[in-house]
């Protein structure tokens, strides 16, 4: 088990989760963050159902980055209640682990 993590979360729209992912791979939150759109989100919310479009987000980071990743996340994200959840990599390939490392190292390091 390594210490990396696997984010998933959700936007409303490309453009939202493009600027966002952005922001947070610029200051090194997390290495780097796909966008799949054309996601279909059937939930509950305020009594009732759902149907919705959105892009759905993978994104990858270390756990001692979590904290800081959920706040900012939070305070960049659109929706009242974003999607965050995290799940521990298993195993990486070792090349791939350091570029994830190196990527979320402080600049200059």
């Amino acid at each position: 088990m390594t210490d990396l993590l696997l984010v998933f979360t959700t936007f409303a729209s490309e453009t939202d989760a493009a600027r966002v992912l952005r922001t947070l791979v610029e200051e090194r939150l997390i290495a780097c963050g796909n966008v799949l759109p054309g996601a279909r989100a059937i939930y509950r919310l305020k009594g009732a159902v759902a149907d919705e479009r959105e892009a759905w987000c993978v994104l990858k980071t270390r756990k001692q980055d979590w904290a800081a990743l959920l706040s900012r996340l939070h305070e960049l994200h659109p929706y009242e209640t974003p999607e965050c959840i995290a799940v521990r990599m298993a195993a990486v390939a070792p090349k791939y682990q350091a570029w994830l490392e190196d990527s979320l190292a402080p600049e200059g390091s």
